[in-house]
C-alpha cells in the first residue's frame, strides 16, 4: 500500500510572517506565499488519515489540503503551538465521524491535554505510548523516540515496507538511543528552528547544528522543519535556499503543503 507523508505546517510558534514582526524574512513572506509557514504538524496518508499534532492553524490546513476528517491523531508534545487547534476536531467528532478519535502520545502529554482541553475528552480515546514503544496505524509502524525538549516530548520513527522516516519537530541534540534507533534512515525531517545562534540549545536546533546531526546519522535526505527564520538573526527562504546548494540537493527546506510517498 502507498502512503503519502505531507508537512501541513513547518514554522515554530510564532510562524513566519509573525504578525507582529517587520524582519527581512517575514517581509519576504507576506510578499511570497511560497515563503510562508504555519505552525508544525504532518499528516500521513494510505487508506485512513493520521494526524502528528493539532496546531492552531490546523483548520486552514484542512481545507488547503481538501481533508474532511482524519481517523487517528498522534502528539509530539504539548505545547501551545502544536495542541492549539485541538479544539477545531470537536464537531468532526459530534457531527460527522460520531466516535472517539484514537490518540496516541506519552502519558505526560494525555495528562496535560487533558487539563487544557478538558471539554474535549469525550472525542478523544487516548492511547498512552511508553517510551520506545511501537505501535501501528493502517500498516505504517510509528515508535515513539525521546528527543531533548519540554518533559513527555517524543520524536516518531515512521516505517512503511520501503521507507524509513524520523520526524522530529521539537528536539535538540538527540538522546544517544534514539539517535542509535534513527541511524541510516531514509528521510529526517528535524528541528532547525534557528539560523546562527541557538538560544535554546537544550531544546531546539539551529539550520547548521540540524544538518551535522543528521549527516553524522548518515540520513538520506533531510527536510528542515519547524524553522523561525527571523529569531536572533533573520534569513530570507531565498537565501538559505542559496546557503543549502553546496548539499547537492540531499537537505531541503521543509514547505507547508509538501508532500511526498512514503
Amino acid at each position: 500500500m502507498k502512503h503519502t507523508f505531507t508537512f501541513m505546517g513547518t514554522g515554530a510558534g510564532c510562524g513566519v510572517p509573525a504578525f507582529f514582526c517587520d524582519c527581512p524574512a517575514c517581509e519576504e513572506a507576506r510578499a511570497n506565499p511560497n515563503a510562508r509557514r504555519g505552525d508544525c504538524g504532518v499528516m500521513v496518508t494510505g487508506s485512513t488519515r493520521t494526524l502528528i499534532d493539532t496546531p492552531p492553524d490546523i483548520r486552514s490546513y484542512f481545507n488547503r489540503e481538501g481533508v474532511r476528517y482524519i481517523d487517528d491523531l498522534i502528539f509530539t508534545h504539548w505545547h501551545y503551538d502544536h495542541v492549539g487547534g485541538l479544539g477545531e476536531l470537536e464537531y468532526m467528532v459530534q457531527l460527522l465521524t460520531k466516535k472517539a478519535l484514537p490518540t496516541f502520545a506519552s502519558p505526560y502529554t494525555l495528562e496535560s491535554i487533558g487539563r487544557e482541553f478538558e471539554y474535549m475528552m469525550y472525542c478523544l480515546a487516548r492511547c498512552p505510548i511508553e517510551p520506545f514503544e511501537q505501535f501501528e496505524i493502517d500498516d505504517v509502524r510509528y515508535t515513539a523516540l525521546p528527543v531533548t525538549h519540554a518533559p513527555g516530548t517524543y520524536g516518531y520513527l515512521i516505517e512503511t515496507d520501503e521507507t524509513r522516516l524520523f520526524y522530529a519537530s521539537d528536539t535538540g541534540k538527540l538522546p544517544p538511543e534514539t539517535a542509535e534507533r534513527i541511524r541510516g534512515v531514509d528521510i529526517l525531517a528535524m528541528d532547525a528552528t534557528y539560523w546562527k545562534e541557538n538560544g535554546y540549545p537544550q531544546n531546539h536546533h539551529s539550520v547548521q547544528e540540524c544538518i551535522e546531526e543528521g549527516l553524522e546519522l548518515d540520513a538520506g535526505k533531510i527536510y528542515l522543519t519547524h524553522m523561525c527564520m527571523h529569531y536572533s538573526e533573520p534569513i530570507t527562504l531565498a537565501q538559505l535556499e542559496e546557503y543549502l546548494e553546496q548539499y547537492d540537493g540531499r537537505v531541503t527546506p521543509a514547505a507547508d503543503g509538501l508532500s511526498f510517498e512514503i
